[in-house]
């Protein structure tokens, strides 16, 4: 194969696409949805010839919640799934104690939805694959990546079968093995959390009951067990380790049900049925770097996540809900690339912090509470977080910070943030928002004023503790990307994200 990167001939022809996104898995299907709703040409290729089949990532966080709401898939992911049940504990056949998995709080106003939701890797990905083809477009499957050139105007990518694809940017979003990060030469440093393996299958065991998490303790003979049912199928999520690291996991039928006899009262033939199995060692892993040029890594291709914590799906779908509307603009003409660096700037520190809370859970060290729950993860560090007001509590709301939910004079926030757009948010406070300009194609005429603000949307409320009071620019994602007391110096801020 010649050098990925090299400028052929090829790579001069007219973009097919406006991004190529490389693989269908949460991330891939994620942001292929966040682009088609903003009108972007995105062409998704995987390389198996179907949606991935397995209940892997099966926890989704309330962070990832509100993201659904956003995308125009909530009311589906609820209804696939359900809550996380409490873990029984069992001994010799015998149930001996409840166990709860996760730290629980109540909904509240700001925090509408409180997790995990328990909902199948593999439906999840058809939940976001019919919204996607809902909004006019789809996956290419049995399209398997071979070499990647960019130059200066786009990238071309080839294929085992089929034509060349060129697109203007490409995102790689092909897993923990991607080969879109190998043809780049990007790195990665990590370590392994456990050197042993682990089992994971789906099964189906009519024979326990689909009320509990059973859980099935380390003996000095086996390592732990875990069955936990998957709301909306007949199936459980089988979880086994092993303490011997030179274990060759058995992944057949016959060797899956002899793991599930060994441990627990079952028999072999109480499992009825093994309809997906992998193994895998528990690691973790960081991505040198997140973009080169005109390709970016997203989910997996960037980090690799020890399962425990439910961290893993869930930081995938943030790092295409960043990447989607940066894209957005950068192609409609509305702001200079430098936008899209802080890609990177934003979601490798994320993904950092992620990947260490998942290995102490993982090691016993925290609990799944509070920071599994994503939502108070934020980008105050980032260029593009400004904050103009000079005193602040310690626990007031930052520019960075993610934007609560609420109701207020009749305006729910969520609804009003829900959309490709921007939102200027005035709470308690007069600012001229009534007149916002939220046409494609504003008038330009004169010096810019906040009246003329393009992709954005205006909403006031009144006071409200969660906010403050004050003017903020939420940006599509979900997260404030500007406060002030007044709107002094919005218009200079507006102008580097292209909203003048």
């Amino acid at each position: 194969m010649s050098d990925p990167m090299h400028t052929t001939p090829a790579t001069r022809t007219t973009p097919t696409s406006d991004v190529l996104i490389v693989g269908a898995g949460p991330a891939g299907l994620a942001l292929a949805v966040d682009l088609a709703r903003r009108g972007v040409r995105a062409l998704v290729v995987e390389r198996s010839s179907a949606l991935f089949p397995g209940s892997r990532g099966k926890g989704m966080q309330p962070r990832t919640l509100e993201v659904m709401d956003d995308l125009g898939v909530l009311d589906a992911v609820r209804a696939a799934g359900g809550p996380a049940p409490v873990g029984m504990v069992w001994s010799e056949g015998s149930r001996q104690s409840e166990h709860r998995m996760f730290d629980v709080s109540e909904p509240s106003e700001a925090e509408p939805y409180q997790g995990p939701w328990l909902i199948p890797q593999w439906r999840t990905q058809e939940v976001l694959l019919g919204r996607l083809r809902e909004l006019g477009g789809d996956v290419t499957f049995d399209r398997e990546l071979t070499g990647l050139a960019q130059d200066a105007d786009g990238v071309t990518a080839t294929f085992t079968t089929g034509p060349q694809v060129r697109a203007r940017y490409a995102v790689a979003a092909d897993g923990g093995r991607s080969t879109v990060r190998r043809l780049l030469g990007i790195g990665m440093t990590g370590e392994a959390v456990d050197p042993s393996p682990t089992l994971v299958a789906d099964i189906r065991v009519p024979a326990l009951d689909r009320d509990n998490w059973h859980l099935f303790p380390p003996t000095d003979e086996h390592g732990f067990m875990a069955v936990c049912p998957l709301p909306g199928t007949d199936d459980f999520q089988l979880a086994a380790n092993f303490t011997d690291p030179d274990t060759i996991v058995d992944l057949s039928p016959d060797g899956i049900r002899k793991v599930v006899a060994t441990r627990s009262h079952l028999t072999p033939e109480d499992v009825t049925e093994v309809r997906w199995a992998s193994d895998f060692r528990p690691r973790t892993a960081l991505a040198h770097r997140f973009r080169q040029g005109r390709v970016f890594l997203a989910g997996d291709a960037a980090h690799v996540h020890s399962p425990a914590g439910g961290q893993g799906l869930n930081t995938s779908v943030q790092d295409a809900y960043n990447l989607g509307w940066k894209l957005g603009t950068v192609l409609r003409g509305d702001a200079d690339e430098a936008l899209l660096d802080t890609y990177e700037e934003e979601r490798r520190p994320v993904a950092a912090a992620m990947l260490g809370l998942s290995t102490r859970v993982h090691r016993g060290e925290e609990r799944r509470g509070r920071a599994t729950q994503q939502l108070g993860l934020g980008y105050r560090d980032s260029s593009l977080s400004v904050d103009t007001r000079d005193t602040l509590p310690s626990d007031a709301l930052r520019a960075g910070d993610r934007a609560p939910d609420g109701r207020r004079g009749g305006v729910r926030l969520f609804d009003a943030f829900r959309g490709p757009h921007w939102t200027l948010l005035t709470v308690d406070t007069e600012a001229p928002t009534d007149r916002s300009d939220t046409s494609d194609k504003p008038d330009r005429s004169g010096p810019p004023t906040l009246t003329r603000l393009k992709n954005t949307r205006p909403a006031h409320i009144p006071a409200y503790a969660a906010y403050g009071t004050g003017v903020f620019l939420v940006r599509p994602d979900g997260h404030v990307g500007w406060a002030g007391e007044t709107a002094t110096g919005l218009t200079e801020y507006a102008a580097g994200v292209g909203l003048l």
